[in-house]
């Protein structure tokens, strides 16, 4: 299993959103606060759809390979 490009950008997204978050919070700036929370979200969605691109992917080639046998 290697992780596509979208699996790897949610995943940045996400971790730099929380560090964001944290960070607001300690230093008590709502905003960025605010800022991490919409990017881990959005770095989740995007690492979801990249994950679901990759399994859909699997089947397609399983399909192939079982239909080539």
């Amino acid at each position: 299993m290697i992780p596509n490009e979208d699996e790897v950008r949610g995943q940045i997204d996400k971790a730099a959103g929380t560090v964001k978050e944290h960070i607001g919070r300690a230093t008590n700036d709502p905003i960025l606060e605010s800022e991490g929370a919409d990017q881990r979200s959005a770095g989740e969605v995007e690492h979801g759809i990249g994950k679901a691109r990759r399994k859909v992917g699997e089947v397609i080639k399983d399909i192939g390979d079982k239909l080539g046998s």
